[in-house]
């Protein structure tokens, strides 16, 4: 499993970019997608990996939104902040015809695109996995129909990250999730623990990047926010960064969440 992409929604895409760059991560404008309601914003790294901030696009008509964006528009117009997760899925017929068979929901490949600020033309293939928008729980599935090098380059930053390391996805029951995660890549069992400063109890995948979390009392930020948006992605943690100071281990890994989050926390993981 290799992520492609990871998105950051939000209602306005300007302060999006300030606030990442605030934390050393500078975006380019990507231009607007094909479906005319959205922009978007992109911070590339090294191994290709990106995290995409998305929003709506000026006088677009949202109430036009269905497929994939009408899943997202919630989370851009309130500003959750990680909303979604992709992986790369070169024969993307073929994982859909896998998952199928495993007994997951899947809906496409359906074609998408976007126009670069430069005049290229991007062209890609798209399906949705499981339940819910998309990217929620379960990963996109996303191929390229034009070359991938003109949809991300790869690149350094000024806070020296070099890639998307894991996603954190906030879920309401985790055992549930991880037998749903099980069933769908037949991965063996998840590493289990507890982490009070984060208010969530947490599974790992050894060797992927997902991380489960479910909140540990009623009433906390966790349970809040799957109350309000539901089950997705509530943080990212990038990679490549040594971090000094001693930080709370997760599984065995060094986590700092850095300030300036962008509505949900992004943070670095020593890999």
């Amino acid at each position: 499993m290799q992520i492609d992409h990871v998105t950051v929604c939000g209602s306005d895409l300007e302060k999006m970019r300030s606030r990442l760059a605030a934390i050393g991560l500078e975006t380019e404008y990507g231009g607007a997608h094909a479906n005319g309601l959205t922009h978007m914003a992109l911070a590339e790294f090294e191994d290709g990996s990106y995290v995409e901030l998305i929003a709506p696009a000026e006088g677009a008509d949202l109430a036009g939104a269905s497929g994939m964006m009408a899943g997202w528009m919630p989370l851009m117009l309130g500003d959750a902040g990680a909303g979604a997760w992709a992986i790369r899925a070169p024969g993307i017929q073929a994982r859909v015809d896998a998952l199928r068979g495993r007994g997951i929901e899947v809906c496409g490949p359906e074609r998408g695109g976007r126009a670069k600020p430069d005049g290229t033309r991007l062209e890609w293939e798209t399906a949705v996995v499981g339940p819910g928008a998309a990217g929620a729980v379960l990963p996109f599935l996303i191929e390229d129909r034009t070359e991938r090098v003109l949809r991300v380059r790869g690149r350094s930053n000024q806070l020296g990250v070099t890639g998307v390391a894991a996603v954190v996805i906030g879920v309401r029951e985790l055992e549930g999730a991880i037998r749903l995660f099980r069933r769908a890549y037949e991965w063996d069992g998840a590493a289990l623990e507890e982490h009070p400063e984060f208010g969530a109890r947490l599974a790992r995948f050894a060797g992927t990047p997902v991380i489960l979390a479910e909140a540990l009392a009623t009433g906390a930020w966790l349970g809040d926010r799957l109350e309000r948006f539901g089950e997705g992605p509530v943080g990212f943690l990038l990679s490549g960064v040594r971090i000094e100071n001693l930080q709370p281990s997760w599984f065995g890994k060094q986590v700092q969440w850095l300030e300036g989050k962008i509505g949900a926390e992004v943070g670095l993981i020593e890999e």
